[in-house]
């Protein structure tokens, strides 16, 4: 496996910097893995360093460049975690849409590449990755704990391919209602799957965290690696 920084052009001007994580076996196909609100920090490249391991080229898009490139903020820093949210706040989705669909031309165009690539989103990119699959012709799309989806279940007619939602029942940022209202939305819907998880909160999957919840995230992880391989080889 090998890592490296590279640079993607963004559709409405400058360049923004992703990380890309390779394994060493050729073909192979793409993830475009989203970030939490927490920016590009360790947990993120970890993450993709593991998805590598699996046979996946990983692209990790900073999507905060154009507030302040390079942030990578510590969950359990009170105060980066504080910061984290006035990003989220700030943070333009539309434009972030448009920097993730540079960041799929751009691993779909990448030597070696298959042509097939989806998507892995957490937090504010799980909903990301919810609109990935409704914006984009991403190949296949996985949301963890994504916030705010309920908002946008209209678009969920757009859907043309494969969409893997991870929820934990527990989760303080999204509801029991929001909960109930999402899967109320898609459950006549063919392409999606919704994943609950008993007693786990919000970030269960976050490795190093007070959050992270081994036995449901080792779960969500063979499932997600189940859907990817069915769904990009």
């Amino acid at each position: 496996m090998t890592t490296q920084n590279v640079t993607i052009p963004a559709s409405s001007g400058g360049m923004f910097s992703a990380y890309l994580a390779a394994p060493s076996t050729q073909p192979r196909a793409g993830i475009v893995l989203i970030q939490e609100v927490l920016g590009v920090n360790a947990i993120m490249r970890q993450t993709a360093d593991n998805y590598a391991k699996e046979g996946y080229q990983v692209l990790v898009p900073d999507l905060y460049w154009r507030l302040e490139p390079g942030v990578q903020l510590d969950p359990e820093d009170k105060d980066q975690f504080a910061k984290a949210f006035e990003l989220d706040r700030a943070f333009d989705v539309d434009s972030g849409i448009e920097d993730l669909k540079a960041t799929l031309l751009f691993l779909r165009q990448y030597p070696s590449s298959t042509g097939k690539v989806g998507s892995v989103g957490f937090c504010s990119g799980g909903k990301l990755a919810y609109f990935m699959a409704t914006r984009t012709d991403a190949d296949a799309n996985v949301s963890y704990y994504g916030v705010g989806i309920e908002k946008y279940l209209a678009e969920a007619t757009k859907i043309q391919k494969p969409l893997l939602l991870h929820m934990g029942e527990e989760d303080e940022y999204v509801s029991p209602t929001a909960q109930a209202t999402i899967q109320q939305g898609l459950k006549d819907n063919p392409l999606v799957t919704i994943c609950r998880y008993a007693g786990v909160s919000h970030g269960f999957s976050r490795v190093g965290s007070t959050a992270y919840r081994q036995a449901a995230a080792e779960l969500a992880h063979d499932r997600t690696l189940a859907f990817l391989r069915q769904h990009l080889g």
